[in-house]
């Protein structure tokens, strides 16, 4: 009995002598980083820039995951609304209204402007059309002229391409160019335009169709279609797209390019913005045709 008592109060002792297992055993497996999700939506002309800058971030910051779609300028603002996404992407300012209808549901939208672009006019190569002035582009937009031959082309009737309703490209181009910038002016587009949900749409019927007349944003502009040359009345200078026209101001169908979020950014989000405001990412800008704030 003695002796079963003594094997029991050594086997004890061995037991709380023994090593605690260490937490940093390399058996257990790691925890990985916790990452953080931005939701990034909106302008179908920003999207792609957005992607760009998306791509390049997260390989800088890795616990940092952005998830970027397009759909429109319109339906971005309206996520932003809602509170469904962080960063809204707009290619045109927000609106009274829809200013008005986000701080009615609490959302204060604070504006940046994150990248400058132009708006180019294109054509089919064999268009002999190689100018047109802001007027000829309203007139063409808004039904008065409807043969390339009253602008100095072949007797052809003209198409006319346009982003849908939800774009905002198509809001900027109806109210600088068919409304030539003036506030009382309540010219439309003609009924038979035919309204496109893509840029890369537009693009697509430009280069099949040599009847076709479209407008873009200068990134998507291949090199296989014709840029027309644009002068703000007859008597001015007719000028090619640009960075440099843009900057310089000579062109004139251009525009600032929008990021909103809901109040004043902070943490993840405020990081995001001050980086595209970086030259690093300003370079992206200019890579990918657009014009850049900050000089690269």
């Amino acid at each position: 009995m003695q002796r079963v008592i003594l094997t029991t109060l050594i086997l004890l002792a061995l037991v709380s002598c023994a090593p605690a297992p260490s937490s940093s055993s390399s058996s257990l497996p790691s925890t990985p980083p916790a990452q953080t999700y931005i939701e990034n939506k909106g302008s179908d002309t920003i999207v792609n820039l957005a992607l760009a800058w998306a791509e390049r971030y997260q390989e800088l910051h890795p616990e940092v995951r952005i998830s970027v779609t397009g759909g429109g300028s319109g339906t971005g603002i309206a996520a932003l609304i809602n509170g469904t996404v962080d960063i809204a992407n707009a290619s045109r300012q927000i609106k009274p209204e829809e200013r008005e209808k986000a701080e009615a549901n609490g959302v204060t939208p604070v504006e940046f402007v994150i990248a400058r672009d132009a708006i180019a006019v294109i054509v089919h190569p064999d268009n002999p059309v190689e100018r047109l002035t802001l007027q000829q582009i309203s007139d063409i937009y808004s039904g008065k002229i409807t043969n390339w031959a009253e602008v100095g082309g072949e007797d052809r009737p003209i198409v006319r391409l346009s982003r849908e309703t939800n774009s905002g490209t198509h809001v900027y181009f109806l109210e600088e160019v068919i409304r030539l910038g003036e506030k009382e002016n309540k010219t439309l587009f003609s009924m038979d335009t035919l309204l496109l949900p893509s840029s890369e749409g537009i693009i697509n019927e430009v280069r099949q169709n040599p009847n076709a007349i479209g407008y873009d944003g200068l990134g998507y502009v291949p090199p296989d279609l014709k840029t027309i040359a644009i002068a703000r009345d007859a008597d001015s200078p007719y000028v090619l797209p640009s960075v440099e026209t843009v900057n310089d101001g000579s062109y004139p169908i251009a525009r600032d390019l929008y990021m909103y979020t809901a109040g004043e950014p902070t943490g993840v989000v405020k990081e995001y913005l001050e980086w595209i405001l970086s030259s690093e990412a300003q370079q992206i800008v200019r890579d990918l045709g657009f014009v850049p704030i900050v000089v690269p």
